[in-house]
């Protein structure tokens, strides 16, 4: 499991990493085209908000990777051990859920929706875009299961030793 969650996260940070220097480059093809040359480019600005919303979304996924999702340790912490995994759990448990209904089942009916839908300056299906709700929605799944596995292991001091 240990290789998994490196293997996926390593892939995430590249195309996170990969997305946001896209939008950098492109960013300045906007401006060289918008102030140099008098004539903007529409379908920059157009990919740039996509590769906004796709690096957002994956960097949700490793922000779920890390369990650094919201929550309130302090009044975790003032239960026991037992109750602390319980409530850590259920934590995991509500991401699981929502990542399931709202990205996943949700992601796949509006990326079928919108595949009849082209974009106004790209010319390419919105749903292509849309692909990431769906595709994040089954990395939280992926990495809440394995959350929660480490909480019930007592392995999450371990990994945030290291």
């Amino acid at each position: 499991m240990k290789a998994l969650r490196k293997g996926t996260t390593t892939i995430l940070n590249g195309l996170a990493g990969i997305s946001f220097l896209a939008m950098v480059i492109l960013t300045c093809w906007q401006v060289i085209t918008r102030y140099l040359l008098n004539n903007p480019s529409t379908w920059s600005e157009e990919l740039v908000g996509y590769l906004f919303a796709w690096m957002s979304l994956l960097g949700a996924s490793l922000v779920t990777c890390e369990r650094g999702h919201m929550n309130i340790p302090v009044i975790v912490e003032l239960f026991d051990k037992q109750i602390q995994k319980g409530l850590n759990c259920l934590g995991e448990l509500t991401a699981f859920l929502f990542s399931a209904i709202i990205l996943v089942f949700g992601g796949v009916q509006i990326t079928s929706l919108a595949m009849g839908q082209m974009t106004s300056s790209l010319g390419v299906p919105i749903g292509i875009f849309y692909i990431v709700l769906p595709l994040c929605g089954v990395l939280n799944m992926i990495y809440t299961i394995l959350n929660m596995t480490d909480i019930l292991r007592d392995k999450t001091e371990e990994k945030e030793a290291e």
